[in-house]
């Protein structure tokens, strides 16, 4: 007698429909019976069938059992407990949110609301509990999606009631949100400058950034951190996109430098401590006041002074055709010649310009560390047409 084929024992889906559906029940039965957590998802899934108003009172039932738990749960009921939370998580978002969107809204903030309840109760060192909820921020910005119109409604009145909370999750859910609904959710939190509690600025500030709204963004923000280089060039960038022209010159005017010397100048070189963002923003304020003259010049001493890239990329793209050229033979020509050479060859590799990197490392190999991380990598793409700079890169393997 032939052996039966050993494919037909293998777990798939294919080989246990064969079993038929009698047969399927009464394994789920079984299993049902002697897994609590099977039991439920097995009621979830059979209310599913019937409609939304079923499976939403099955994972009320749930929901409110969980929140109400006072036990420990020790770090061997851990598993169990995020099993069944990422089971419940999937009954809302992949079976109700299709049956009932708004519903699924519902059950999915109090599913997130259960969090902080669970973070005094659970023996989790590791924070896979707290990281399950984070992980799951994109699905709440799926089902909102959902409903646009009652969903920021919702959301803001879980985000009022549990501030410190709601800012983790929603910070890696509002890039996904729909731009109308994050506007709509950050009206109803901070309608006004008095509407902005220090509990809510964490909130408010990611709302405002992910929806682009400077004018929220400047409410939320403190003077003095509005001040700071870093974020007056962010507010600045923003405003000039807006077109607001003065309102920019004014936030990066009134960036505190604490009085320093080495106050960042378009009239002169800039200091390394300067942050490049805020030189950037400088210069697309005078390319949108119509200054563009000023603004290439300010762009070539940026490169000059810091080895900026983005400078000299945004230079070379404004010059008319064969000047491009010209300019770049001369920017590179500058980086060579420059005092550090490993500072030079990480450049001109970058950017990249690997004729003038290979000539570099000929001419300026006793200059060059003797043990290079980036050796293999850059004599990879050097040695088919550069062999003798890559055989010297070869040498100084980190």
């Amino acid at each position: 007698m032939a052996k039966k084929s050993v494919s037909t024992k293998r777990l798939n889906a294919a080989n246990l429909a064969s079993l038929g559906a009698p047969a399927l029940a009464d394994l789920l039965i079984e299993m049902g019976e002697q897994d609590a957590a099977w039991k439920r998802r097995l009621r979830m899934e059979l209310a599913a069938a019937v409609g939304p108003e079923p499976l939403a009172d099955e994972i009320d039932k749930r929901i409110a059992a969980l929140a109400a738990g006072r036990a420990r749960v020790s770090w061997r009921k851990r598993p169990d407990l995020i099993r069944e939370l990422r089971g419940l998580k999937t009954m809302i978002v992949e079976r109700l949110a299709g049956l009932d969107a708004a519903s699924a809204l519902d059950r999915l903030v109090d599913w997130f609301d259960l969090q902080p309840g669970l973070a005094g109760r659970v023996k989790d060192p590791k924070g896979e509990v707290a990281d399950l909820f984070v992980e799951s921020a994109p699905d709440l910005a799926i089902v909102a999606n959902l409903t646009p119109l009652t969903a920021p409604e919702r959301l803001a009145a879980a985000t009022l009631r549990r501030p410190l909370a709601w800012v983790r999750w929603l910070e890696p859910a509002a890039p996904n949100l729909a731009p109308a609904l994050t506007r709509d959710l950050l009206n109803r939190l901070a309608p006004t400058e008095e509407g902005v509690t220090p509990g809510l600025r964490p909130v408010i500030r990611l709302l405002a950034e992910a929806s682009d709204d400077v004018d929220a963004l400047i409410r939320v923000l403190p003077l003095a951190e509005r001040k700071q280089p870093d974020m007056a060039s962010a507010l600045a960038d923003r405003l000039i996109a807006a077109g607001r022209l003065s309102e920019a010159r004014l936030t990066l005017e009134s960036a505190d430098w604490d009085a320093s010397p080495s106050r960042w100048s378009l009239r002169r070189a800039a200091p390394k401590t300067v942050p490049e963002a805020f030189i950037l923003s400088e210069i697309a304020l005078l390319e949108a006041e119509g200054r563009s003259a000023e603004a290439q010049d300010a762009r070539w001493r940026l490169f000059e002074a810091a080895l900026s890239q983005t400078a000299l990329r945004d230079f070379v793209t404004r010059l008319p055709d064969f000047e491009d050229v010209e300019a770049l033979d001369r920017a590179f020509a500058f980086v060579a010649a420059g005092p550090n050479a490993r500072d030079a060859l990480t450049f001109l590799m970058s950017w990249p310009a690997l004729r003038e990197a290979a000539r570099l490392i000929e001419n300026r190999q006793s200059e060059l560390p003797r043990s290079l991380p980036e050796a293999d990598a850059w004599a990879g793409r050097l040695e088919h047409r550069y062999p003798a700079a890559a055989a010297i890169l070869h040498d100084r393997r980190a």
